[in-house]
């Protein structure tokens, strides 16, 4: 699984909110983490819609989380742009494995995959926001 350049963005713009905790307009957001104006309403617009941000409009408008930094998890913000963890594409495809066409369940790739998954998932659900922050002040 390699993270896409929306989904580090969108961390670091969350993280921004996060320590700022106060509206801040889109253009400070990008400023802060140097990622293009456009490309940060883009990504506001995805955490607005996903219930993470809140957006305020005129003069004195701008974006804030709605959720406390503790509670956002760096998996619910990768789902959020990336859809669902997965290392490997059989294990989000509806269909049979197409290795040799029987059911997932009974393919030893997808099973040793699945198992992977579910620790990289439980780790990126075990790490918060807030987490990151704190840990950045170290």
């Amino acid at each position: 699984m390699k993270l896409t350049l929306e989904a580090d963005y969108t961390l670091r713009i969350v993280s921004v909110l996060a320590t700022r905790g106060v509206l801040t307009d889109a253009k400070k957001i990008s400023e802060s983490t140097a990622v293009t104006l456009r490309f940060t309403l883009k990504i506001l617009h995805k955490l607005v819609k996903g219930g993470v941000a809140e957006s305020h409009k005129g003069v004195n408008g701008g974006y804030k989380l709605r959720i406390a930094p503790d509670k956002i998890t760096l998996k619910t913000i990768i789902e959020l742009v990336d859809g669902p963890i997965a290392i490997s594409r059989c294990l989000n495809d509806t269909e049979v494995c197409s290795l040799n066409g029987v059911e997932k369940n009974s393919c030893a790739f997808h099973r040793a995959f699945k198992k992977v998954n579910d620790v990289l998932a439980e780790q990126l659900d075990a790490i918060t926001i807030a987490d990151i922050i704190s840990d950045s002040k170290n």
